[in-house]
């Protein structure tokens, strides 16, 4: 989807339409979750600060949240998914992959099957979305970014090698700003750089991430389209107004966020054993500490007394501006893989 909850903001509200939207956060504290299009031509991007955020564009409206309204949205259109294929794996409210090699139409092209989702989708919430085809997710996602907002591009099966050999390699899913430089000083700036490089030599320079490199250089990702992916954790976290600066106001706050990670394992129907405190000073610095039990828990009590004893083991050198808990390690059964037919594209 494009720009998703800035756009849903827009739509429900006309008097937003055409203006710098920001979903989230305040001119003064917490983070944008969204931002649209109008807002991000002044810079203005999703995980920035909202201080940042009202600097770089003055004109910013700061709305807040409405996730059950995006939740109810994003199942309208996971709805029209299903019209076509039974293979939707969603990555989030507003994404999700399709493989529609046996689609539901009898439809012949994945091309022309993109085009009447996106259709659907404005005609029936008002909302626009883009959308990538290709052979893979790692090429279809990719590719779903290049013609934003309210577009579509093909990378067909032909085009493939010469597209990820002229790709930046900070384009690459699974590459970060920190792996990107390093790339960069080794004279590694797109895909045909990489090439360069044997998988031995990868491996030796980059671990296990090497044999991902050497691979996804070259467009390869085998990965299936899973309907039942499985959640890797659940969690819940909070952006103070004003930083908690006593440990009763921390443990109080984190009681809450711990009932409500508890509400969300028991309406997901998850356990996990690993629970893991998240702690966020004024200064954006940000900590980690994690705690795994012998079993698996959806207990709100058991849960609060993990976090909480991780928050009290945790110096405070300075008040938190927010906090967060989140479960992993979730007890899950692996489904199998099917296998894949030939589409035109």
């Amino acid at each position: 989807m494009d720009a998703f909850y800035a756009s849903v903001e827009q739509r429900d509200h006309p008097e937003l339409r055409g203006k710098p939207v920001a979903v989230g956060g305040s001119r003064a504290r917490g983070v944008v979750a969204a931002a649209s299009y109008e807002a991000r031509a002044y810079g203005v991007r999703s995980a920035m600060p909202s201080a940042v955020a009202a600097r770089k564009c003055p004109e910013l409206i700061f709305v807040r949240p409405r996730f059950e309204v995006y939740k109810a949205v994003s199942l309208q259109i996971r709805e029209i998914f299903y019209a076509y294929t039974d293979l939707v794996e969603p990555l989030s409210l507003d994404e999700a992959f399709l493989d529609v090699t046996e689609n539901k139409r009898g439809m012949h092209s994945a091309t022309e099957i993109a085009r009447e989702i996106r259709s659907r989708i404005f005609r029936e919430t008002g909302l626009t979305a883009s959308a990538g085809i290709s052979i893979n997710k790692f090429i279809a996602k990719v590719a779903s970014d290049i013609n934003k907002p309210d577009g579509q591009k093909l990378i067909h099966p032909t085009q493939v090698d010469a597209f990820t050999a002229n790709l930046e390699v900070r384009r690459f899913f699974g590459i970060g700003k920190v792996t990107a430089e390093k790339l960069k000083g080794m004279g590694i700036h797109t895909g045909a750089d990489l090439r360069r490089f044997t998988r031995p030599e990868l491996v030796q320079r980059f671990g296990k991430s090497g044999a991902y490199y050497y691979n996804i250089c070259r467009g390869i990702d085998e990965r299936p389209v899973r309907p039942d992916r499985i959640r890797k954790s659940v969690g819940a976290e909070r952006t103070f107004g004003e930083d908690l600066a006593t440990l009763s106001e921390q443990l109080e706050a984190l009681r809450h966020i711990a009932a409500e990670v508890a509400r969300r394992m028991t309406r997901g129907s998850h356990r996990g054993k690993t629970i893991t405190l998240k702690l966020r000073y004024s200064d954006f610095n940000t900590h980690t500490r994690s705690h795994t039990l012998d079993h698996f828990t959806d207990s709100e009590t058991e849960i609060y007394a993990v976090a909480s004893r991780l928050l009290e083991e945790h110096p405070r050198a300075q008040p938190f501006r927010l906090l967060g808990i989140s479960v992993s390690n979730l007890d899950a059964v692996q489904v199998g893989e099917g296998g894949q037919l030939t589409l035109e594209f």
